[in-house]
């Protein structure tokens, strides 16, 4: 009855959150006096996943399976935690997991808590912490179905090292033809940079920028930083940017440790889809922005002058300590 963990992987390659939900489960697993078995799906290198303390792999490999598919990957997922007999599933908080996690849990009956921010404090009854309200605050949430099914928040629980020796296992399921009743017909993605749920850092620009025109700004200082590049709701509406790279409550949630707003101004929508970044630094001319109210650190000045001077002083730093 181990603990079943699903590891995120694309293009064969394992994200990042995979290795923290891996991490979150060992000690989920440890509370439970129990091991951890992980799911993965036409991912590459599964050995890698006990060096954060799995310690057997079911490997799916399935060509039909690519792209995403919720109802496929579902209907894996609960097939596992059938073979295994698991009781407690761990998943990410990604926009796939999210649209899947539903699915999984009406197959399972199971009860589903996402945004969970850390490890039980208890597992009888079965109560984790999430965040509420928009990010706004924090609940203890009991889980009393059988079958528990927890959405980890990214860079929450963050990546522990437990080396362990790890089976890899084949593991086939036969699809249904139902669960390919939705399919993906065009995927947009960007290409060569780090991407907004991956990244440690995250830059972000809104109208203060004035223009597309100005956006190497944002790009300069993101490339300095190894950070991802993000945009405010207005600038993606009006074209200067791709929707891919829309932030907030109505687009992409960010969880960074490190997030950097230039030029935004902090409508509510913005601000909580941004509140689970750790450090959150704002740079805008008006004193009076609703985002000075929820930023760690802010400076009050002309974009224009400030950010081109943080990115030159930021590769003088790297440059002396490279």
């Amino acid at each position: 009855m181990s603990v079943l963990v699903y590891t995120e992987s694309e293009k064969g390659n394992f994200k990042k959150n995979a290795f923290e939900v891996a991490s979150y489960a060992a000690a989920v697993a440890a509370e439970m006096g129990t091991t951890v078995t992980a799911v993965t799906i036409n991912a590459q290198a599964d050995e890698t996943l006990g060096e954060y303390g799995v310690n057997k792999v079911l490997k799916v490999e399935n060509d039909a399976l690519s792209p995403f598919n919720a109802k496929a990957f579902a209907q894996v997922l609960s097939a596992a935690a059938a073979q295994e007999g698991a009781k407690v599933i761990v998943l990410s908080s990604s926009a796939d997991t999210k649209y899947m996690a539903p699915l999984l849990a009406a197959s399972l009956g199971a009860g589903y808590v996402p945004n969970v921010v850390e490890k039980p404090s208890s597992t009888a009854p079965f109560t984790v912490k999430r965040t509420a309200f928009s990010n706004k605050a924090f609940a203890q949430t009991q889980i009393l179905a059988d079958v528990k099914l927890i959405g980890v928040s990214n860079n929450a629980f963050g990546t522990v090292a437990q080396p362990t020796k790890v089976a890899i296992a084949p593991f086939e399921v036969a699809l249904e033809e139902d669960s390919f009743s939705t399919k993906s017909t065009e995927i947009d993605k960007v290409v060569g940079k780090a991407t907004i749920a991956d990244a440690d850092i995250v830059v972000s620009g809104g109208r203060g920028l004035k223009g597309p025109e100005n956006w190497h700004m944002v790009e300069d200082l993101a490339d300095v930083l190894g950070a991802a590049t993000a945009c405010s709701k207005p600038v993606s509406d009006l074209g200067w940017r791709p929707h891919g790279e829309h932030v907030g409550q109505t687009g992409k949630p960010v969880a960074s440790n490190l997030y950097i707003a230039i030029g935004i101004s902090g409508a509510i929508q913005h601000l909580a889809g941004v509140s689970s970044s750790k450090t959150k630094v704002v740079i805008n001319t008006d004193p009076e922005a609703p985002f000075f109210k929820a930023a760690d650190y802010g400076i009050v000045g002309d974009a224009f002058e400030i950010v081109p001077q943080l990115t030159e002083k930021l590769r003088e730093f790297k440059a002396q300590n490279s």
